[in-house]
């Protein structure tokens, strides 16, 4: 997915989830961190959806982010929320990437996923339209 895709998805989904709009910007600002730390997004290379897109590392910050204090004595306090946010933003864009081609799972080499549209292509804006609208739907179904 393009990046302005995976942060309106994202911040969709964490808004619907949570109702909180600054958890939803925090999710955003995560949802390039998998791209932003590979580089330049316009040269791509093999290395494309490697380490940077392994979920393990997300889980792991987000741990410690949520669990700070307790692991390592550190009160990290809003910076821990922020953190977390951050943290469950890169795995979206992790999962959504699993749906229009490869990404690593238990391993950086084993990579799992589907290509249901090609990046860039109607396709993407139409399963981000579906996702908006979907996330939409499960908001109004549990207001009532």
């Amino acid at each position: 997915m393009k990046w302005l895709t995976h942060e309106v998805v994202t911040g969709v989904i964490v808004y619907t989830v949570t109702d909180d709009m600054l958890a939803a910007v925090y999710s955003m600002a995560g949802a390039i961190i998998p791209d932003k730390v590979e580089g330049n997004p316009f040269r791509r290379n093999l290395t494309h959806r490697g380490w940077s897109h392994w979920p393990m590392l997300y889980l792991l910050a987000g741990g410690l982010f949520c669990r700070g204090e307790e692991y390592l004595g550190i009160n990290l306090g809003t910076l821990g929320e922020i953190g977390a946010y951050m943290a469950l933003g890169a795995l979206l864009h992790i999962a959504e990437d699993a749906l229009c081609g490869k990404v690593p799972f238990f391993t950086p080499d084993q990579k799992i996923g589907v290509k249901l549209f090609k990046v860039g292509s109607v396709g993407e804006y139409l399963a981000a339209l579906l996702l908006v609208v979907g996330c939409y739907g499960i908001k109004k179904v549990l207001m009532g």
